[in-house]
């Protein structure tokens, strides 16, 4: 085989590995729910959390055109969530979603579930929005 030959079937080989990752990757992080603007805050189908076999993620994060930020709603129980805006409180970076924290990229602040404080350099908890459930939706009070 000539070289040529060679490094084509090798970066070929490379795209094969790589693609699948990036594709199922983007499955995976499929958390993002594009929510609904009423006179009082965003409206979130409940369904947003179901997945399959019966299970219920953890968190959704949701966004919309008017919001700078987006906010990540963790769920507890059937009853109970907690909405929090997803700009940190030490410079105002954008959060990252880890498991049942929100962490900074910028200078690694982390914040519970509920917007407290876990590590610095912030020193503000987030802030966090009332969450009502109305007809299969849950409200999120904005105002």
């Amino acid at each position: 085989m000539e070289r040529k030959d060679f490094l084509k079937t090798c970066g070929f080989a490379c795209l094969a590995g790589i693609v699948p990752g990036v594709l199922l990757e983007g499955c995976g992080s499929a958390k993002m729910i594009a929510g609904t603007m009423d006179q009082t805050g965003l409206l979130v189908p409940l369904s947003a959390f179901a997945q399959a076999k019966g299970k219920e993620k953890k968190y959704i994060v949701v966004e919309h055109a008017s919001l700078k930020y987006p906010i990540c709603v963790y769920r507890f129980n059937g009853n109970e969530y907690s909405a929090l805006l997803m700009r940190c409180t030490h410079q105002g970076a954008e959060l990252h979603v880890v498991g049942d924290r929100l962490e900074c990229p910028a200078h690694g602040s982390q914040f519970t579930n509920k917007g407290t404080v876990k590590n610095g350099p912030a020193d503000t908890n987030l802030r966090t929005f009332p969450v009502n459930i109305q007809n299969d939706q849950l409200h999120i009070l904005l105002k």
